[in-house]
């Protein structure tokens, strides 16, 4: 591949122009909003400059409500050898493309599992992709260059290549994206009125399960709007869980001894099944998850404070495997909490403290 069209300058598609210029891949950048296009080919993602011949690939970065009118138009004009999009949603497309019977081995839908709660060119990063799943969901007729291309083009983002069929691809979203952004917001929504003393209560669990409610309200009513059967199907599911949830903790209220026996043992199954799905999300670089030992140090929010951490553990010779920070309410300092390998943690934990450093048990 040496030249690419990206046709929307949104978070992903200015992404994947950022990876591909870097690289040295000629892209050409268009937008129904030129600003938009203007801002990503100012932060080094192209140029919004029309090709001035065939290109490779096209990639479309467009909504799931506009990629088949967005496609059928590149398609029809020829602008590339190959073409594929980048949205959330698959099965969908790939219908309505058909019905318009257009000649469909150039293309091929495409997935990058990546994203972030702000979107925009602004928002854009090279590194968006790195490690992450891109799933490709060819057919019988797409022609094997063009699936080539595809493969090159996660490639050079540095992602790893998924085959899924896309009707499979759009029911596995609805479980692990669609749905957890829905619930997200519900319970963010939960807070929207509530008393201020208890919002000032909040902490690093309610900061975690609310991250993605801050994303753009409009993007997400265009994603769900082209899946939402399989995400009803998954909310279902949910609500089954939410109403027996609730029968348990009535049962908790109850004076009467059976009734708090079945309470317990439905709060108890709920989460116990949640440990049981917990274990089953990837753990670091896409492997099976470890069980990481955390070292927790009582840090002051002064600049270098994170760095000083790392420098000493790594004086250590121990690799830290991830970290979070709590921070604290009304107070200059917080938690960062060290995930390390079990064997590591003492020798860790002795390290910083000979350095100066408060450990929390």
């Amino acid at each position: 591949m040496r030249t690419a069209v990206v046709i929307g300058t949104g978070l992903v598609g200015t992404s994947a122009a950022l990876a591909l210029a870097g690289r040295g891949i000629q892209v050409h950048l268009v937008d129904h909003d030129a600003g938009s296009a203007r801002t990503a080919a100012a932060l080094g993602a192209g140029t919004d400059e029309a090709p001035e011949g065939r290109v490779d690939l096209a990639i479309i970065a467009v909504p799931p409500a506009h990629v088949a009118s967005v496609l059928a138009a590149a398609i029809r004009d020829g602008i590339a050898r190959g073409y594929l999009d980048v949205a959330s949603v698959k099965g969908g497309p790939r219908r309505e493309l058909e019905a318009l019977g257009l000649d469909l081995t150039p293309y091929i839908g495409t997935h990058p599992m990546a994203g972030k709660e702000r979107s925009g060119p602004l928002a854009a990063t090279a590194d968006l992709f790195e490690g992450r799943p891109w799933v490709l969901t060819p057919t019988r007729d797409t022609d094997t260059e063009v699936l080539n291309l595809a493969l090159e083009l996660v490639a050079l983002c540095r992602a790893v290549p998924v085959v899924m069929d896309a009707d499979a691809h759009d029911r596995a979203v609805a479980l692990v994206s669609h749905t957890p952004q829905l619930i997200s917001s519900m319970v963010a929504a939960r807070l929207e009125e509530a008393d201020e003393t208890a919002v000032r209560l909040c902490g690093q669990g309610i900061r975690d399960v609310t991250r993605i409610a801050a994303s753009d309200p409009r993007m997400w009513v265009e994603i769900l709007s082209a899946n939402p059967g399989p995400v009803a199907d998954v909310l279902a599911g949910v609500a089954a869980d939410l109403d027996e949830t609730v029968r348990a903790l009535r049962g908790l209220q109850s004076d009467d001894d059976e009734r708090r026996r079945e309470g317990t043992q439905g709060i108890e199954d709920v989460l116990r099944r949640g440990n049981a799905g917990r274990i089953r999300v990837p753990g670091k670089h896409g492997t099976a998850p470890t069980v990481y030992e955390m070292v927790s140090v009582l840090i002051s929010d002064r600049p270098g404070e994170l760095a000083g951490i790392f420098a000493d553990a790594g004086r250590a010779g121990v690799n830290v495997e991830d970290v979070r920070i709590e921070h604290a309410t009304g107070q200059q300092a917080g938690l960062v909490q060290l995930m390390v390998e079990p064997s590591a943690a003492p020798r860790l934990s002795a390290a910083l403290s000979e350095r100066g450093w408060s450990i929390r048990q």
